[in-house]
């Protein structure tokens, strides 16, 4: 019995396994994300530092270091890369001699890297963030907490593969619940500020960020803004409502890392990148943050603070 216990053991094992981490962003704002992903592994039969060896490579904001990066895990022996972010665009230039699985929080069919969710190209494949009907859901959710809701700035990232999916939506539900959308394309700094004097200009009741990587980066200082002038912000990634955004309503983010590891898993085992189907998310949460509505003397209704993952206070 004790053989064939070991023998059922040593068939479930996973065989030992060498793959690269690679993403512009730094280590401190993945962390959560990348336990996540070793959860995942974990739930397979991986152990890192036993059959699971991972050669971690962190832009540290550098998106341009990716290429240069990737190149030092090829060398380094890697027999697929998992890459997040930003970094996954750089890597659809490349040639590379490993598949790649990766999270994305853009289209993947608009970032030119596949024909369809379902037809993935060349070596990658993996997650994408993208649920750009949810932009409407957080109107709702911003129309629920502000009285007489009329107007809402967007301020989204142009240069993030999705956007006009998720700013179509949003006009589309601004005109369904009678709320004008005024639209602020910032892809650097600078034109963060210019919308910030903007708004200030012709104010609006509530801020919508589109959540990527750039949104990410400058979360608090959109935030802050939208708490001087006295209204709420909200986002898809609890990372925000976490940064003082009054709701977030989007992917569970946790749950989409730890997916990764069965396409690699899969791919390990001689699956084709091009054969596994983009993923879309499937879990989704809603964080609130009473502290902030309490700043901002807002009260949060019952139901959404019954139905919310998370409450800040």
């Amino acid at each position: 019995m004790a053989s064939c216990s070991r023998t059922a053991a040593a068939q479930s094992s996973p065989k030992a396994l060498k793959i690269g981490w690679l993403t512009a962003q730094r280590e401190a704002s993945l962390t959560p994300y990348l336990a996540a992903l070793r959860q995942g592994f974990s739930d397979l039969g991986y152990a890192e530092g036993q059959n699971l060896f991972i050669d971690y490579r962190f832009g540290n904001d550098q998106v341009g270091d990716v290429p240069s990066l990737a190149a030092e895990l090829v060398k380094s022996g890697v027999k697929l890369i998992v890459a997040q972010g930003a970094a996954v665009s750089e890597l659809a230039k490349l040639s590379l001699p490993v598949p790649v699985v990766y999270i994305f929080s853009g289209d993947p069919v608009a970032a030119g890297f596949a024909d369809s969710l379902a037809r993935p190209r060349g070596n990658m494949t993996g997650v994408t963030l993208m649920a750009a009907e949810l932009n409407g859901k957080r109107l709702e959710i911003l129309r629920d907490i502000v009285p007489g809701l009329r107007r809402v700035a967007i301020i989204a990232n142009p240069e993030h593969h999705g956007v006009n999916l998720e700013k179509a939506n949003s006009e589309q539900a601004g005109q369904r619940l009678g709320v004008d959308i005024d639209y602020y394309p910032t892809a650097s700094p600078r034109e963060l500020e210019d919308a910030f004097a903007s708004i200030r200009t012709k104010p609006v009741q509530a801020v919508s960020i589109f959540s990527d990587g750039f949104a990410v980066q400058n979360r608090k200082t959109i935030i802050d803004f939208a708490s001087d002038q006295r209204i709420p912000a909200i986002a898809a990634w609890s990372l925000f409502a976490r940064s003082g955004a009054i709701c977030t309503y989007g992917p569970l983010q946790s749950e989409q890392y730890r997916r990764l590891a069965a396409y690699v898993d899969r791919i390990a085992k001689g699956a084709r990148p091009s054969d596994l189907p983009i993923q879309q998310p499937t879990k989704f949460e809603t964080v609130v943050n009473l502290k902030t509505a309490k700043a901002l003397g807002l009260s949060l209704p019952p139901t959404l603070l019954a139905s919310a993952d998370e409450v800040i206070e």
